[in-house]
């Protein structure tokens, strides 16, 4: 796989990085069905050898367990992964999540000793601040980030799910790396609110996680119920009712121009947003899906074909609300 300069601050990654949420349970609840550690370790090893080496994990996940799995899965081959990992969810002491969010100076020294220490690594090649501490002015916790840079434990910064404001008070005091956010043909928000145009101004990088639409453009949804009792997308709007159902001919619109390019769905999905000069961070636990993924990064779109996707899903498309009232409340802060 091709690489890429991720923000004009010195980080290269592979074109396409490899999600690893999914790879275990969160909070007691599955995330796209059962995990397996074995298989998934197994997906991580082919990632690299198919040149995917740009990780993402947080210490939420699980919480903690997932960059458990990750230390386990690069040991002995850290150097030929970057890896990007998150904190501003609050763990306790006793490894519980309080889905409190904390990121003071004190926290963020914490949490990174805590992350290096699940990873098994002495340094993180990309840290984020997960989601904004309403109670620590950004200033502070950026201020802290900076400071395991100079340390040596951390070689880039970023921050997600961010608003322009916050983006433009953060670099001010460290330069960022990237900024992540929820992007994809069914949820574009952070080029309706500008934020895009900032990050291109910055010189920051984006990447765009969910970029199959959390499943939707994978195009294998038929109706509700193809979702688990205990799925955790049945809370979110886009699954919802009557949006389920408009979703549905938007994504079989774009199965039909998939398939006179005899690509998935997916691909064609994961095309269009490399074709923007971003890099997206779709998630499996499954070597089939992955190698699938990888292959999108060497498609190549005509204008005339990102024109007729454009024009499936123009900006602006109505595809429900991508969390519920509680979680729409932590983005965009």
């Amino acid at each position: 796989m091709e690489t890429t300069a991720l923000g004009s601050q010195g980080l290269i990654v592979s074109k396409i990085g490899l999600g690893c949420m999914g790879m275990t349970g969160m909070a007691g609840m599955d995330i796209y069905g059962k995990a397996n550690e074995a298989e998934a370790i197994a997906t991580i090893h082919r990632a690299r050898e198919l040149g995917c080496t740009f990780l993402d994990t947080a210490d939420l996940y699980g919480p903690l367990v997932n960059e458990q799995l990750i230390a386990k899965a690069i040991k002995g081959n850290r150097s030929a992964y970057t890896i990007a990992t998150k904190f501003g969810y609050e763990i306790d002491d006793s490894g519980t999540l309080t889905w409190g969010f904390k990121a003071n100076a004190a926290y963020v020294k914490k949490a990174a000793e805590r992350s290096l220490k699940n990873l098994g690594t002495d340094y993180i090649d990309l840290y984020y601040l997960h989601r904004v501490d309403p109670n620590t002015p950004i200033e502070e916790t950026v201020a802290a980030m900076a400071a395991l840079v100079q340390e040596g434990k951390v070689r880039y910064i970023g921050l997600s799910e961010v608003a322009s404001t916050t983006i433009r008070k953060a670099h001010a005091i460290h330069p960022l790396t990237a900024v992540q956010s929820e992007y994809s043909l069914f949820e574009r928000s952070v080029e309706e609110e500008g934020i895009t145009a900032t990050l291109q101004e910055l010189g920051i990088g984006f990447v765009p996680y969910s970029p199959l639409g959390r499943g939707w453009l994978t195009g294998e949804l038929k109706t509700p119920d193809d979702l688990p009792a205990d799925d955790f997308r049945k809370s979110m709007p886009r699954f919802q009712g009557e949006q389920f159902y408009k979703n549905l001919d938007l994504v079989k619109a774009i199965k039909q121009m998939a398939a006179t390019k005899q690509i998935t769905p997916s691909q064609l999905a994961l095309a269009w947003v490399v074709s923007k000069g971003f890099v997206p961070i779709p998630g499996t636990k499954r070597v089939k899906y992955l190698e699938q993924n990888i292959a999108a990064g060497a498609i190549k779109l005509s204008s005339a074909e990102l024109a007729q996707l454009e024009a499936i899903v123009p900006l602006g498309t109505a595809t429900g609300d991508r969390y519920d009232a509680s979680g729409m409340q932590m983005v965009g802060k």
